[in-house]
């Protein structure tokens, strides 16, 4: 398994509108994998490789598109004080909880600062004990970049993103970092369309690596109307909320499962006979699975589904605990899963 790329592209910078580095290492990453690479007017990188073997007389090859955003979620600058500090923005979905004392990135284009982040107000030493029961928003949250008013007002820009500062780490047969949302779908991306190697498979692959989830599935929406697929697979994570204090029902996945072969969320509901197809497939090659559904939350895979004159889709997803933390949390078999499950498709799509 090829840990080096997946850390690569966890610990690289990119939040929503701001994927060009991330873009960027996936180019150096896929030379010679597709016959076609291109940029969409809003950054997502859009790869193309042909159909191998001729489709029956009078048909079309089947497009196949797999959307993997690169984004992840994160700050942007959105003013400086006279003092240094910097206040921010959310871009993407956060817990507020998870926000207190983290090392943080500033990206800016003439380099990176470490900074800190921490809420406004006063300390636990000198605290109410009602002040301590308050739980800041995240627009409450400041970074301190160890910069006078002066040097921080000169060296950053409203609009620079923030994202957390955090490696990945390896724990047992655990996986730990931040932004595996949706890194994780980079790397089966590329991993997927390497292990099909010189297969002579009928359908035509589009990998879209789509900028903007986080903020609504943007980019998917313009990569998915632009490719026109006949089949959409959504390559994201999900929940696994099989940890102490969550009802059951609630789990969504546990990991050591296989990959999640996903089935609903808010943002759409998966083809039935898409779901069958890929489960029979699962249990023919022995590939470990299953079912999800999602109670909130959505992914690219609803973009692909109601693109044009619609498509069929499906998420293949897989369990994460602690997501949108930097301890988001995998099982390198469910990993490894979701990479075979792919390239079984593939090959026989």
């Amino acid at each position: 398994m090829n840990i080096d790329l997946l850390r690569r592209l966890c610990e690289t910078p990119g939040v929503p509108g701001h994927e060009h580095r991330v873009r960027g290492l996936i180019l150096s990453e896929i030379e010679g994998l597709f016959d076609e690479v291109t940029v969409d007017p809003m950054g997502s990188l859009l790869c193309k490789r042909e159909a191998r073997k001729a489709p029956a007389k009078g048909e079309q090859p089947k497009k196949v598109m797999l959307l993997c955003h690169m984004d992840e979620i994160g700050f942007l600058v959105s003013h400086v004080t006279d003092k240094g500090f910097l206040h921010v923005q959310p871009v993407g979905g956060f817990d507020p909880r998870n926000l207190f004392s983290r090392r943080v990135l500033v990206s800016t284009d003439d380099g990176d600062f470490k900074g800190v982040m921490n809420p406004g107000g006063r300390p636990i030493h000198i605290s109410s004990p009602e002040e301590r029961k308050k739980v800041p928003e995240p627009a409450d949250f400041v970074i301190d970049i160890g910069m006078s008013g002066e040097e921080a007002k000169e060296k950053i820009r409203i609009g620079d993103m923030v994202t957390m500062d955090e490696p990945l780490i390896e724990i047992g047969d655990k996986i730990v970092s931040k932004a595996l949302d949706n890194r994780i779908a980079c790397w089966l991306g590329i991993e997927a369309i390497r292990a099909l190697g010189k297969t002579k498979h009928a359908c035509e692959i589009h990998v879209a690596f789509t900028c903007q989830e986080e903020v609504g599935l943007r980019g998917a929406r313009t990569a998915a109307f632009a490719i026109k697929p006949d089949i959409g697979l959504g390559i994201d994570v999900t929940l696994a909320c099989d940890t102490p204090g969550v009802p059951e029902q609630d789990r969504t996945t546990v990991q050591g499962g296989g990959f999640g072969l996903h089935v609903k969320d808010s943002s759409f509901i998966a083809d039935r006979e898409l779901v069958k197809e890929i489960e029979a497939l699962a249990e023919k090659e022995e590939i470990p699975f299953q079912r999800t559904m999602l109670k909130a939350g959505g992914q690219d895979g609803a973009a692909a589904q109601q693109a044009a004159a619609g498509a069929k889709a499906v998420g293949i997803v897989v369990g994460t605990r602690y997501i949108h933390t930097v301890t988001e949390m995998i099982q390198r078999d469910d990993l490894q899963a979701a990479c075979d499950i792919i390239a079984a498709y593939l090959k026989k799509a």
